[in-house]
């Protein structure tokens, strides 16, 4: 069957989002101001420089008539779809966005939102993260999620306190080392 006459599924489109960390129930997106600068950023080159773009090559294909074996306009039509798709995303997750500046707690030796925390665990392994927001997050850059075990652990903890994190391999102890928050 020629794919001109195959409608795509509406359902396709929400794959990117369910791929990505849910908001707990209940609670809001927190976001720091650099994460939410960001997201803001990418959602507006989105709309003004990549999507006008796209839709100015998928014009000129379409007027070149067969639009069946037209690559330009089939896979331009399929870009749309992904633009389209991250555009909806932004949109939602900045709608919920609550901004939270780190800045606040300078000074500060207990563990809240946007600390970045130096903590050894019971192996002697010394490692270093910052609590973000979901859409933030980047491990493999010290960066981990608010909801994440080791930041649920961390939280409301003080330098030099130990507290417990439960792993697939156990019970680990971490003990703090130190914690620091951008200045304001």
């Amino acid at each position: 069957m020629n794919k001109a006459f195959v409608k795509e599924s509406e359902g396709d489109d929400d794959d990117l989002e369910a791929s990505l960390p849910a908001i707990p129930a209940g609670s809001k997106n927190y976001m720091t101001p650099d994460g939410h600068r960001r997201m803001k950023e990418e959602l507006l080159r989105l709309i003004d420089v990549d999507r006008p773009e796209v839709v100015r090559v998928v014009s000129w294909a379409a007027s070149n008539g067969d639009r069946s074996e037209n690559g330009d306009y089939i896979y331009g039509k399929r870009r749309l779809r992904e633009i389209d798709r991250r555009i909806r995303f932004l949109t939602k997750r900045l709608d919920l966005a609550e901004v939270v500046d780190p800045s606040v707690h300078h000074g500060s030796d207990q563990v809240f939102f946007g600390a970045t925390v130096t903590y050894e665990n019971q192996a002697g392994d010394e490692h270093t993260v910052t609590i973000v927001g979901i859409d933030e997050l980047d491990p493999l850059n010290g960066k981990i999620s608010w909801i994440s075990p080791v930041a649920r652990a961390l939280t409301k903890a003080r330098e030099g306190d130990s507290v417990t994190l439960m792993t697939p391999a156990g019970v680990d102890e971490l003990t703090i080392l130190s914690v620091t928050y951008p200045a304001p």
